[in-house]
């Protein structure tokens, strides 16, 4: 990237503002809610930081890392995922909390004194598409906590740098947001030509000093960026093999969200804004949730000169584009004579949008799952039915009715109703399927099953968001 001026830098402990935020013990700050509440100590500090950082957008914060405090520790705690899944440390969250102030008292003042060490993180693998396995990190209950607490302070500082077209990870956007946002700018802004792009492995080849030295833009602490280094550094447990890898960020962990939006935040988003838009003959936007993002171009030449930089700007970041999965593609609206769907399509947070009629007559543009998601989702229940097929009916049955409701509240998208059928169907013929072999007597007929599904009715499908 070219040469910046250098911002200036500012410690949160500055005694010029004063006269706008109270102090630590947080008499003289006006109550946000109105009802004459004392706030507590770390809500103050927070505050103090928000105050600071929509008011100096390029202000580089040089002393943060104090505020993590037993306040916000113990708040951090509550935020963090109480799952059984432990950490190479094998402490669940339901042990820590028998003792809860006494711990968090003993790390915060590990914390104080530079004593704090991270611990490795506990590698397991999931099933991708294709055969493929992602690693899943899983780290320890402590350095979730922490994590979780320097994740708070630093999206607050770049929250009023995220531009909004960055919907991943920040408060008030969602998946779905971002969907209808995209369909949004496609129809207003006359887009012919989608730029669909896939970064190999964003989180496990992200460069520990190139990271460094964008957080240092906007945050130079020491103390945030020796935790960050320690958290980074700290290797990975994988059946008993400690590894250290070297770069990149593990998947699961709870400060690499953030990391990774900085990150691309730096190498995508102000490059596109300061770079590229300036440059477009015609009108395009971009829609990004962590490393999945969408170009949308409306002259077909402006979509190829981004295709030819793109692989360019990631590569200065020791980044690279999948070559299969990265293309542009012909997303123009049919001509009115035109019967069916549309010939280009492309898919965006497991949807694919494709041009169809309406009822009416009229071309727009629908989602509807994409295949890949739609098999593995069916595969999984399959799966799910044959480990528990001895399980009590009862206890299936929450268990498909969790599984199928979750589906309908991310799927559940007008236009996508026949995929949710589709789920439906084959959730009832995979539990029939496998409850016929809970023993040698034979499969149940249909006229059995029936009356177990009029004791246990399945959720049928439905649309849940109507944008």
């Amino acid at each position: 990237m070219g040469d910046t001026q250098k911002s200036p830098t500012i410690s949160t402990t500055n005694q010029g503002i004063a006269a706008k935020v109270a102090d630590d013990s947080g008499q003289g700050l006006e109550d946000p809610k109105g009802v004459g509440a004392p706030l507590l100590v770390g809500e103050s500090s927070l505050t103090r930081i928000r105050m600071l950082a929509e008011s100096e957008p390029n202000l580089v914060f040089t002393s943060v890392a104090h505020r993590i405090d037993l306040c916000l520790l113990k708040k951090s705690f509550r935020q963090v995922r109480k799952s059984k899944s432990a950490g190479v440390d094998k402490i669940t969250a339901k042990q820590y909390a028998k003792n809860l102030d006494e711990n968090l008292y003993n790390l915060y003042q590990r914390l104080s004194r530079g004593q704090y060490v991270a611990t490795p993180v506990k590698r397991i693998w999931i099933d991708k598409e294709g055969g493929k396995k992602r690693p899943i990190g899983i780290p320890a209950l402590e350095d979730k906590i922490v994590q979780r607490a320097g994740s708070t302070i630093l999206n607050i500082i770049y929250d009023v740098n995220f531009f909004d077209f960055s919907h991943a990870f920040r408060k008030g956007r969602s998946q779905h947001k971002a969907l209808h946002e995209l369909r949004e700018m496609c129809r207003k802004l006359n887009i012919g030509w989608i730029v669909s792009a896939d970064i190999e492995g964003l989180f496990d080849n992200i460069d520990h000093n190139l990271l460094r030295g964008l957080i240092k833009r906007r945050v130079n602490d020491g103390g945030i960026l020796r935790l960050i280094g320690k958290w980074l550094n700290a290797g990975v447990m994988e059946e008993g093999i400690h590894s250290y890898p070297g770069k990149g960020v593990p998947q699961g962990g709870v400060i690499s969200p953030v990391l990774s939006n900085i990150f691309l935040h730096y190498v995508l988003d102000e490059w596109y804004v300061e770079q590229v838009l300036p440059r477009m003959r015609g009108r395009c936007f971009i829609i990004r949730w962590a490393d999945d993002f969408i170009i949308g171009c409306e002259l077909e030449s402006d979509a190829k000169r981004l295709m030819d930089v793109l692989p360019k700007r990631f590569n200065e970041y020791a980044l690279a584009l999948h070559p299969e999965k990265t293309a542009v593609i012909d997303f123009r609206r049919p001509p009115s004579k035109v019967k069916g769907k549309g010939k280009g399509t492309f898919d965006f947070l497991g949807f694919t949008f494709y041009w169809s009629k309406s009822r009416r007559g009229y071309w727009v543009i629908k989602k509807k799952t994409a295949a890949k998601r739609l098999t593995r989702f069916v595969k999984g229940l399959w799966q799910w039915c044959r480990e528990n097929r001895h399980e009590p009916i009862k206890a299936q049955y929450r268990a498909l009715c969790s599984k199928l409701r979750g589906y309908y509240q991310y799927f559940g998208v007008r236009s996508n109703y026949k995929a949710l059928e589709i789920v439906f169907g084959c959730a009832v013929k995979a539990w029939r399927f496998w409850l016929s072999r809970r023993s040698h007597k034979g499969e149940i007929s249909w006229r059995k099953f029936e009356k177990i599904r009029a004791s246990f009715p399945l959720p049928k499908p439905r649309i849940v968001h109507n944008i």
